[in-house]
């Protein structure tokens, strides 16, 4: 086995442990969900138990990651990114960046049915930036409206909320990042 590989191995333990302490879930209740005992997956988490497809597989299906991505196989090379789009309440999330790092989204959100959504807040700093349609965009007590080419950033603690302004669906480029990471873009001079 190479050293590339035997590293690999090492740290899958360790990934494991962090990404499910990340999505705040337990140790028990992703043991229960992938159908193995709590101490079967401590010891795969502690790197005592040897990582096996038998494991990793569920593990992937838990998490919905690809299993490369999972164990932190080194990339091989493609740089292209598998889209697989993610339909919650309606809105279609498509990742077009891997995980780690400023996350880069296309999201299609449908027209809203009956009352606007109330705003959230919650960790982060984002940039929107409109497609298609036209966005109503709320930020804490001032709302906008933004056209195809505009754009937007803000502190996603400032309560917020977003959807298409009239009965068509708008399509958006969002870039999210953890508290701290802002979107710079820079222009160059001629």
């Amino acid at each position: 086995m190479g050293s590339a590989t035997g590293d690999v191995l090492k740290s899958v333990g360790s990934r494991l442990r962090e990404l499910r302490r990340r999505r705040g879930m337990t140790l028990v209740g992703v043991a229960e969900r992938i159908g193995v005992n709590e101490s079967t997956l401590s010891r795969l988490e502690g790197g005592i138990r040897k990582p096996t497809l038998e494991l990793l597989l569920p593990l992937a299906h838990v998490y919905a990651l690809p299993l490369d991505e999972l164990v932190g196989a080194p990339r091989t090379g493609d740089p292209r990114i598998h889209l697989r789009p993610v339909i919650r309440a309606g809105t279609t999330y498509v990742p077009l960046s891997r995980p780690g790092g400023v996350q880069a989204y296309k999201l299609v959100l449908p027209p809203w049915s009956g009352t606007e959504p109330q705003p959230r807040s919650h960790e982060g700093f984002s940039w929107v930036y409109v497609l298609t349609g036209r966005l109503r965009f709320v930020l804490g007590d001032r709302a906008v409206v933004l056209r195809p080419g505009e754009a937007a950033e803000f502190d996603t603690h400032v309560p917020h909320s977003m959807g298409p302004d009239d009965d068509r669906p708008a399509e958006l480029l969002v870039l999210f990042g953890q508290q701290g990471e802002r979107t710079h873009l820079k222009a160059r001079t001629t």
